[in-house]
């Protein structure tokens, strides 16, 4: 066996029975080659013969014994080739990607091609793939929709080396969220790289669904199985549809501003409002802590907010005393509970 063919098998192997053996070796200074336990054919045989493959017990034919070996100067000789290995298969998995970029670019951007108006695209890889594509195709203008309060870390990481890229290639962007994602640091972070870039962001009360449209020739939304599948849109007046909606909410949105007593009171206001009628329409916590893009959590804070200020005790009281108020229009705000969970992007 070879040093660079060692894998999970041998690693699982080393990691428990082998393990043992070569403690028994440390503790007792060595291991007697005729121990039946240790013969052929027995069940610790294997474990055996990997640590002797790996130069961890070292065989003295005249004594008859095997000696435990330092570690330190064995791991190296395993460590280093699996690592070149893993760094060769890396390089190489990026160029078969670079490979597959540059032929996909020219398939989009023939106008000989055919293509589909509509495509359906399975798996969160092939759908974050797919994603990239057609932002780093991009050349006029990005709109993009994103629900829900919080959006992952890492999920922003790499949206914003596609989007920053997009942006210094002159590209004119505007992205829209709910309200809820103005609490999020690593959303902010994120806004405020790419507002410096040139980018336009905004917050809307109400949900929406997530849409991606590139130049107004390509729209990418979410597919009925939810976030495994999207559906890829090259109709023209579907796109223009979809544009218009997207306008719709942005001119009722507030900017994203990072900071601003006024907007954070307006932002307040509206969270207020949205609560207020999604209680009165009857809606469950989960359907409604969806809807505003915070977690039920922090919707059931909402709740207790209003209570306090009618001054009730339940939810019956609540409706009835709101019902008996011009409740949207009373002043009041909400403080903002930390929004543990969130939901899953594109």
């Amino acid at each position: 066996m070879t040093r660079s063919s060692y894998g999970p098998e041998q690693r699982h192997l080393l990691e428990s029975t082998a393990s043992r053996i070569y403690s028994n070796a440390v503790a007792h200074g060595s291991l007697r080659t005729d121990d039946p336990r240790l013969a052929a054919g027995s069940e610790q045989r294997p474990a055996l013969d990997l640590l002797v493959d790996l130069g961890l017990l070292r065989l003295d034919e005249d004594l008859g014994r095997l000696f435990p070996v330092d570690p330190a100067a064995i791991q190296s000789q395993v460590v280093v080739p699996l690592g070149i290995q893993g760094a060769e298969l890396l390089t190489e998995s990026a160029r078969w990607a670079d490979a597959f970029g540059e032929l996909g670019q020219t398939f989009r951007t023939s106008p000989q091609v055919s293509v589909s108006p509509l495509t359906e695209i399975h798996g969160i890889e092939n759908i974050n793939n797919f994603i990239r594509a057609a932002v780093s195709d991009c050349r006029g203008e990005l709109l993009t929709a994103q629900p829900s309060g919080r959006r992952k870390a890492t999920t922003l990481a790499v949206a914003e080396e596609r989007d920053v890229k997009a942006l210094e290639r002159g590209v004119k962007m505007r992205t829209l969220y709910q309200h809820p994602a103005r609490h999020s640091p690593a959303t902010r972070n994120y806004v405020a790289d790419i507002v410096a870039r040139g980018a336009e962001v905004r917050t809307l009360d109400e949900f929406f669904k997530r849409l991606i449209v590139v130049d107004r020739k390509l729209a990418i939304i979410p597919g009925p199985a939810g976030n495994e599948m999207a559906v890829a849109i090259r109709e023209r007046s579907l796109i223009s549809y979809l544009v218009d909606i997207f306008e719709r909410s942005w001119e009722r949105a507030q900017p994203f501003s990072l900071s601003g007593n006024q907007v954070e009171r307006n932002i307040a206001a509206d969270v207020r409002a949205m609560s207020i009628r999604l209680l009165v329409e009857g809606h469950s916590d989960p359907a409604s802590a969806k809807r505003l893009g915070v977690s039920t959590r922090t919707y059931a804070g909402y709740i207790a907010a209003l209570k306090d200020e009618f001054g009730v005790q339940t939810r019956f009281q609540l409706g009835y005393a709101m019902g008996a108020d011009a409740g949207p229009e009373r002043s009041g705000s909400f403080g903002h509970a930390d929004d543990d969970d969130g939901f899953d992007d594109l």
